[in-house]
Parts: structure tokens; sequence; C-alpha cells
């Protein structure tokens, strides 16, 4: 496939290509497919823990971060409550929404489900 490349030149030197603008559309698009392929790469060479798709839907859909990582993690809410040293009544009420709970006790929840405290945030809509 012969495509027409005109070359613009300042001092003997090239400065510019013009191509028509399909082929520039076509070399933007693999310019970002490559991109993607790049970020896909970076984010496998990454330690991240790997999410299933259903964790990752239930918390798109608005539940509880809390209950939806203790249960992932396949914890009862006492054995979660114990791990983070709170009372089984509050997590309750973290995982219900009835309270958001402090700092201190997400940064306990986060440390016992191993994530990082945004993992539990509660996202407004």
């Amino acid at each position: 496939m012969s495509i027409k490349i005109q070359i613009i030149e300042r001092d003997g030197e090239p400065e510019y290509a013009v191509l028509p603008f399909a082929e520039f559309e076509r070399l933007r698009q693999l310019a970002e497919e490559a991109e993607d392929v790049r970020a896909f790469d970076t984010g496998m060479a990454d330690d991240a823990e790997a999410v299933p798709h259903e964790v990752v839907q239930r918390l798109v859909a608005g539940e509880s971060p809390a209950r939806v990582w203790r249960e992932y993690r396949g914890l009862t809410q006492t054995a979660l409550a114990e791990r983070a040293s709170l009372d089984k009544t509050y997590l309750s009420q973290i995982e219900s929404g009835r309270k958001r709970g402090s700092i201190d006790a997400l940064t306990h929840l986060a440390d016992a489900l191993s994530l990082d405290v945004d993992d539990l945030l509660v996202r407004d809509r």
C-alpha cells in the first residue's frame, strides 16, 4: 500500500510530514492501542492483588466495601471484628451504612483485610 506523504524541510532537514487524514486517524488509533497495551502490561507487572469481577461489580453497585471485602476474604463479622479489635455491633453498623466508621476503625479494618483505607471508603454518587 502506497501512501502519499509530503515532507516539508527547513534548512535542509525534515521538519513536517503531511499525510492524508485517514492515514493520520489510523496512526492515532494504533498509538492509542499501543498505549492500552502498555498500560495493561504495567498493570500486570504490578504486585497489586487481582480482584474478581464479581467483587468489582458489587463495589461499583454501591454495596458496603467493608461487607464486600469481608465476604471476599471469607470472614464472618465476628472474625473480622476480632481481627480489627472492633465491637461486632460497630462493624455491623459500618457495613449497613448506619455509621461511616472513624478513621481509626477504618484503619484497623483495612489492616485486618489487607487493604488500603481508601478501599473501604464509601463513594458518594
